[in-house]
């Protein structure tokens, strides 16, 4: 039965763009939401992305970034790994909305005479989805608050359902509806002065859309003068007091206490007519976690990732944000870099590698590239250095070992070579790789089996029973792990229920630190629970500064 109204409790902030893309709504909209989080209120943040395609999941790294998963198997925009930091919950895949899965439901509902011969409109019935999904996710979370991302920039042709949908919200609840605009304030790269006036565009632009925001979250390098924010109070009747200033940050998880410091919790509650006693103490641990970052570090450390999507800087979000968040519970000075493993050859792996202190192969799809992770596997194996293999990490690590050690020289992947003699790597099995990608991955949380308390594996998690989030198609084939646990090759990991590897490594008389897991780590890092791979591997490769 579904909800046809806004749970009682909840209030919706939703959060716009304005002049171009890439202003950091995102972050905006997580330290808002972490703000309020940590004054004691129940604080969801959703997504709304304009693409139609039904979800990111067969979207190219390269071009739209890194697809998060939600321990509920959603994959979605990568926004919502920010979303889980900074409000350090887990999502479910309710917590975001494209277009595409909005029309396929709408469609479908058509196909099953679900709306009784009417036509078929954006307006209700594409818009009325919309609102109800915003109503399942405040029911679903009971939440105080939802804060709403609406991806895109206003004046975007592909938008405009979201935006009406939430200008209708607005009119049915006219108390519980805020909307932030978020707008830059332009510097020219002549001399000092700004520009106020493409911001200004953007509010009318909004206005025409039939929504006066309640308050301008303005994106500049440096912050407002007086003379600016007169001057835009003057061309948007945006009251100068809810002129936020969101400059640039040295780290991002710091705009939650400036937001603070420019007290716009209060300024939020305000306009909602809430009459809550603030708990500052509250604050205390996101001001801990700040205060680490910007401590002196006792150690440092070098990593090098190698991956195959190195080209665009959000590919790898998550696992960035994991392993520094790791460094800073550990005071260590972490450099991370990204290198391109198409660069990578049996020839140049020493001198592109030998200055790291440890190497990470991340997640990916597909052959190409993989012959320089195979030779960066080698390379650390041989040599002893700290090792952490990622999802397609773990399996090339598994058919590095088969062909350097077991000497199965052709050993590979099925995705690789479906004809190959030793697929060391198959697909899961009643899964068809020709039909239907988006659907053919374990996704989402499973549970990983730690049988011996002697693994590298339990003195990380100290625990016989992890659970993990995943996103891949293969799995170690079975056939080969007798054979390969005759060469000391441990399998650490179990998904009990399907006899699935989750883990393997190699022990401490072979390697120091040599271990890879089939999920994705980086998808549980919390900025108040780093992940314990993470923090592993940096406090057995760290130094003393």
């Amino acid at each position: 039965m579904k909800n046809k109204k806004l749970f009682e409790k909840t209030k919706i902030l939703v959060i716009t763009g304005g002049v171009f893309s890439s202003l950091g709504k995102g972050i905006t909209a997580s330290s808002i939401g972490c703000l309020l989080q940590n004054l004691g209120f129940n604080v969801i943040n959703l997504k709304f992305d304009p693409y139609v395609n039904v979800d990111p999941g067969t979207m190219s790294p390269l071009q739209h970034g890194e697809v998060f998963v939600t321990h509920d198997g959603g994959e979605s925009d990568l926004d919502l790994g920010n979303y889980e930091r900074f409000l350090n919950v887990n999502l479910t895949k309710l917590s975001n909305l494209t277009t595409g899965s909005i029309y396929q439901h709408v469609i479908q509902k058509e196909r099953n005479g679900d709306y009784l011969g009417k036509t078929v409109q954006i307006i209700p019935h594409v818009t009325d989805e919309i609102i109800q999904r915003v109503y399942d996710n405040s029911w679903h979370y009971k939440a105080d608050f939802l804060v709403i991302e609406i991806g895109g920039t206003v004046g975007d042709f592909e938008s405009i359902p979201f935006i009406e949908a939430m200008r209708q919200l607005s009119r049915l609840y006219k108390d519980r509806v805020l909307f932030l605009h978020c707008v830059p304030l332009i510097s020219l790269l002549t001399g000092k002065e700004t520009k106020t006036k493409p911001l200004q565009h953007s509010v009318r632009e909004l206005m025409h859309a039939g929504i006066s925001p309640d308050f301008l979250l303005i994106r500049s390098e440096k912050g407002l003068n007086k003379d600016d924010k007169y001057k835009i109070f003057l061309n948007t009747g945006v009251e100068e007091k809810d002129l936020i200033d969101i400059k640039n940050q040295k780290y991002i998880y710091n705009l939650p206490l400036d937001l603070y410091k420019q007290n716009l919790h209060q300024l939020i509650l305000k306009k909602f007519h809430l009459d809550e006693k603030i708990n500052d103490k509250k604050l205390t641990k996101w001001q801990d976690f700040v205060q680490l970052i910007y401590e002196q570090k006792k150690y440092k450390a070098n990593i090098a990732i190698i991956g195959k999507y190195i080209s665009n800087d959000d590919a790898y979000l998550s696992l960035h944000n994991g392993l520094m968040i790791s460094a800073w519970y550990s005071s260590t000075d972490l450099k991370i870099t990204f290198i391109n493993s198409k660069d990578i050859t049996s020839k140049n792996v020493e001198n592109k590698l030998k200055e790291y202190d440890a190497i990470i192969i991340p997640g990916g799809f597909g052959e190409n590239n993989t012959e320089g992770m195979i030779e960066t596997i080698k390379y650390a194996r041989e040599n002893k250095i700290p090792y952490l293999g990622i999802c397609l990490g773990l399996q090339l690590a598994c058919i590095e070992f088969a062909r350097n050690v077991l000497n199965l020289k052709n050993a590979t992947s099925q995705e690789f070579d479906p004809q190959a003699k030793h697929q060391i790597i198959h697909l899961i099995q009643g899964k068809d790789q020709e039909k239907n990608l988006g659907g053919t991955l374990r996704l989402g949380d499973y549970p990983c089996y730690i049988k011996d308390e002697k693994t590298l594996a339990y003195k990380i998690f100290k625990s016989h029973n992890i659970i993990e989030r995943h996103r891949h198609r293969y799995e170690f084939n079975n056939k080969y792990k007798e054979l390969f646990e005759k060469n000391d090759f441990i399998f650490s990991g179990i998904y009990e229920e399907k006899n699935l590897v989750e883990m393997i490594e190699l022990p401490k008389n072979i390697h120091p630190f040599f271990i890879a897991g089939q999920f994705h780590p980086e998808f549980t890092a919390k900025t108040l629970k780093p992940q314990p791979l993470f923090t592993a591997l940096i406090n057995e490769c760290k130094k003393r500064v």
